[in-house]
């Protein structure tokens, strides 16, 4: 395959400009390869890395001849720059005996060790921005590198900066590095050190904090290779033991990857095995110390299992690695969501990702616990999952993370005991404990229906069997007397459209927009959820705060009702409905500071009881 340049894009007066390309311009791509190319394939796993698919197998095919050439030589420089540092900082006195970095070394030799390792990450990282997979944003009218989630996937289009004085250029991601080191706040001595996870740290009595790998979502090794093939040439002298190797290794590594080892079963064989290890290592390295050890976990709960009769939501990733946990001994004490995730990141942008990691805090179990029957466990959920449900609701978790924070509390029941037993008297497995977690939260979610008015539990119950649709109005008159209702009330409080007998609910963007929720004297939570949410995504959060302000405490049961139309749309696969309530729980926050600082409002109208 070849390409073909299809416009230019520059800084004009007023921004950017696309202009048509000239002789000159194509022209310019067309130059020698370089010297040296970084070596090594591609993973042929095509779920992360699929250019092998299309002939480009090796990560020298990732790249023009141009970009090549520019990287190279950059990589190239950083020996000669290495060397002018060095003498620099003989001249100003360093020590010249202090030995190298890769040695804890503190002198002129370790100095210029330290910038040639700042200066190779820059060229890896300029890679990234500059290369046939690195796509153009047009929001930003800018390039999107190459890892915008992890995996490494064909474009068809691509975007080729000058590199050396373009949006991306050498500047600018040296301009990252020093930004960042400059922020850095001198603390004690740290040091990093890499060592195998199953075999445990030499340390002993440390506190731990860990982000286990999830299962076969992510292959870092096979995605470190990008990196890896730039940063040898320049640094394989000065840390020869991180790259004695051409590529990454890849044999120990603990993800469950099935085209390296051999087939799902042993993939899922080898994670297995190699999180009880870990984790029999980390309660080894952890003993004596009264701090928990925490566990970050941000993986998007998304298989659906059988467990008895029931068709619920569990997950390989989740199962396994709290298979590992438990059989350390240790037992969930608390769970704690974390917002950690970018919302302009390409991947929330076109789907409901996880915003938050999920901190699992765990201790090792203490004394002698008893068995418990799946009735008990069951029970347990039901008994103690809503208090800690609604916890997890007034903290404005969002809707997307509500299922992957759940498992903290339900785990925590679970792992209290010793043993739960299935009716045929087998030990329960991890895998049915997150099913029935997961079954025991859609369970909580309905049943708070309850704590909604007659006209919100109708458009609920219609939502989830049409949507936005009609149906006959025989069968909404049916719906509505079950609910104790009326479609003509409903009607008259502008939250459904009834014509030539049929009926639907009304969009967002159809409702009243002289409204004044101070003279509405049928103010369901539906309308006020659908208004609140009209507001946030076309006004944004001054004036869906100001609204909040004015709806008074129904404000807070249209927050409640968010969690539930975010569940159904997720379930229906509704991308941009569930994507709407999911933001309005996020923004809360700001929304109640914005209500706050609103002029006081009488909020909506008594509700007419009909009783004149």
């Amino acid at each position: 395959m070849g390409v073909q340049l299809l416009a230019k894009v520059v800084d004009g007066s007023h921004g950017r400009r696309y202009l048509p390309v000239s002789d000159l311009d194509e022209a310019g791509p067309a130059v020698p390869q370089p010297g040296w190319l970084p070596d090594g394939t591609l993973s042929l796993n095509a779920r992360h890395s699929t250019p092998p698919t299309y002939g480009m197998r090796r990560f020298a095919d990732l790249f023009t001849p141009r970009q090549l050439v520019v990287l190279t030589t950059l990589a190239d420089q950083v020996g000669e720059v290495r060397e002018d540092v060095l003498q620099d900082a003989l001249a100003a006195g360093m020590d010249p005996s202090g030995g190298a970095l890769s040695a804890g070394g503190l002198g002129a030799e370790a100095y210029a060790d330290a910038v040639a390792t700042y200066l190779s990450l820059a060229v890896s990282r300029l890679a990234d921005f500059n290369n046939t997979i690195a796509s153009w944003d047009s929001g930003n009218t800018n390039l999107r590198q190459l890892f915008v989630r992890q995996a490494m996937p064909m474009s068809w289009d691509f975007a080729e900066a000058n590199l050396l004085a373009g949006p991306v250029s050498l500047s600018t991601v040296l301009g990252w590095i020093t930004t960042t080191l400059a922020a850095l706040v001198p603390v004690a001595p740290v040091t990093v050190e890499l060592t195998d996870a199953t075999t445990g740290s030499p340390h002993q009595h440390v506190a731990v904090a860990t982000d286990p790998p999830y299962y076969d979502n992510v292959p870092y090794a096979d995605l470190a290779d990008f990196y890896y093939v730039w940063l040898r040439h320049p640094l394989k002298h000065i840390w020869p033991d991180l790259f004695e190797t051409t590529l990454t290794p890849k044999a120990s590594e603990l993800v469950a990857d099935p085209v390296r080892q051999g087939g799902r079963w042993a993939a899922s064989e080898f994670f297995d095995t190699g999180m009880r290890r870990a984790f029999r290592a980390v309660r080894k390295s952890a003993a004596g110390v009264d701090a928990p050890v925490t566990i970050f976990y941000a993986f998007k709960q998304a298989e659906s299992a059988d467990s008895g009769s029931e068709n619920v939501t569990s997950n390989t990733g989740w199962s396994t690695m709290l298979e590992g946990l438990l059989a350390a001994g240790y037992v969930i004490v608390g769970t704690w969501p974390l917002r950690t995730e970018q919302a302009q990141r390409s991947r929330a942008s076109r789907s409901n990702a996880l915003a938050s990691s999920i901190v699992l805090v765990c201790r090792v179990r203490d004394g002698v616990v008893s068995m418990a029957t799946r009735r008990d466990f069951v029970a347990s959920l039901k008994r103690e999952m809503p208090t800690a449900l609604r916890d997890l609701q007034h903290g404005n978790i969002a809707p997307v993370d509500l299922a992957q924070s759940a498992i903290g509390p339900g785990m925590a029941i679970f792992s209290r005991y010793e043993r739960v037993l299935e009716p045929d008297g087998t030990a329960m497995s991890v895998r049915t404990a997150l099913a029935l977690i997961n079954q025991a939260l859609d369970e909580i979610l309905a049943e708070q229906e309850g704590e909604f008015d007659s006209d919100t539990r109708w458009a609920i119950a219609w939502y989830e069997q049409y949507g936005m649709g009609e149906a006959e109005f025989g069968v909404a008159d049916v719906l509505a007397r079950a609910k104790n209702t009326s479609v003509q009330g409903m009607v008259d409080a502008g939250i459904v459209a009834a014509s030539r007998g049929r009926v639907r609910l009304l969009a967002r963007d159809q409702y009243d927009q002289g409204w004044d929720p101070a003279h509405d004297r049928r103010l369901p939570a539906w309308e006020a959820a659908q208004r609140l949410v009209h507001v946030l995504l076309t006004q944004g959060e001054g004036p869906a705060g100001e609204l909040l302000a004015r709806l008074g405490s129904l404000g807070e049961t249209a927050r409640d009702l968010a969690y539930r139309l975010y569940q159904v749309s997720e379930r229906k696969g509704w991308t941009d409905e569930a994507r709407a309530y999911n933001a309005l729980v996020v923004a809360w926050s700001d929304l109640s500071r914005g209500a706050s600082s609103a002029p006081a409002s009488a909020g909506p109208a008594q509700q007419s009881l009909g009783l004149e």
